[in-house]
């Protein structure tokens, strides 16, 4: 009797994909039947949750302190108070350039995380 278990367990077990094997059918791997190309898009934005928000952050904020320093450099031009517009244009530069390097940093990971498939 032992043996009879045994081997119709043995049967089962053969005919259960194990559970990363490559030999699952497609269908199992994608469970909602999506294209690839999905299924891709789906993957790449689990490993990187709002990227392209953090991107759309980063280009209107790099823009505003942009235009915030034209209008700075343009008091400083003009030479009205210009010990207390000078520390604002500073301000306004350094923004520019942190949303610059945040977004670089982002393009960055989204080239590594493509390469790495």
């Amino acid at each position: 009797m032992r043996y009879l278990f045994e081997r119709n367990i043995h049967l089962f077990h053969k005919s259960m994909p194990t559970p990363n094997s490559d030999d699952r059918p497609y269908s199992q791997k994608n469970p909602r039947n999506l294209t690839p190309q999905q299924y891709e898009r789906l993957t790449a934005e689990m490993a990187a949750p709002y990227r392209p928000l953090r991107q759309v952050v980063y280009v209107a904020c790099g823009a505003s302190g942009f235009i915030g320093g034209l209008v700075f450099l343009a008091k400083i031009a003009s030479g009205r108070e210009v010990s207390s517009t000078l520390p604002n244009f500073a301000l306004q530069v350094g923004v520019v350039a942190l949303m610059v390097l945040l977004f670089r940093w982002e393009q960055r990971a989204a080239r590594r995380s493509s390469k790495q498939k």
